[in-house]
């Protein structure tokens, strides 16, 4: 898209895959489609400071994230949330118990990085900014950044499968995970 989109517009070209991948994140239709209208009243609201109209699906995508994580705090610490009148669904399984608790071994994933991978990973992935904005507050130049931000997902990725055996479908959706017995890299990610 060459110019501005209008928030219509990216409605029109995105809710129906952006339903389907929030969906495959929380356990409960209702939440979902919560989800993706906070997410577009975020889109609408930001929508003139998209600088790169050829990655809109990547900003949408990075905005709808930040919503889950947000949910998923929300979920976590319901004291946090008193003024939500939003019923917290209960998880019903350990998969959804993993990923309601994942924000905490995340974490602690992301600090054994080396400093300049854990900044970078920390940024992009969590704080949700894009690779330019870490190039830009990291001081370094685009390539650099982006660079340190891949090497950095390969890191986690790596200490990921030395902490749990994990089941992906075909569309790359967590599906099951099974915790390694002599795992050293987390704490307590089987609850």
């Amino acid at each position: 898209m060459p110019s501005q989109p209008s928030t219509e517009a990216v409605w029109s070209l995105l809710s129906a895959d952006l339903r389907r991948f929030i969906r495959s994140r929380v356990s409960d239709d209702h939440v979902a489609d919560d989800l993706l209208q906070e997410s577009f009243v975020r889109v609408h609201r930001s929508i003139g400071t998209l600088q790169e109209t050829d990655r809109l699906a990547a900003w949408v995508y990075r905005i709808a994230r930040n919503v889950i994580i947000d949910h998923r705090r929300r979920a976590a610490n319901p004291a946090a949330a008193l003024g939500n009148t939003d019923p917290v669904a209960e998880p019903d399984d350990r998969l959804c118990g993993l990923r309601c608790q994942g924000a905490g071994w995340l974490d602690e994933l992301i600090r054994s990085l080396p400093d300049g991978y854990r900044e970078a990973v920390q940024l992009t992935e969590i704080e949700g900014h894009s690779q330019q904005e870490v190039a830009d507050r990291l001081g370094l130049s685009l390539s650099c950044a982006k660079s340190r931000v891949q090497r950095g997902r390969a890191m986690l990725r790596d200490a990921l499968d030395r902490c749990c055996r994990f089941e992906f479908d075909g569309r790359g959706n967590l599906m099951d995970y099974e915790p390694r017995p002599d795992r050293k890299v987390c704490r307590d990610c089987d609850g």
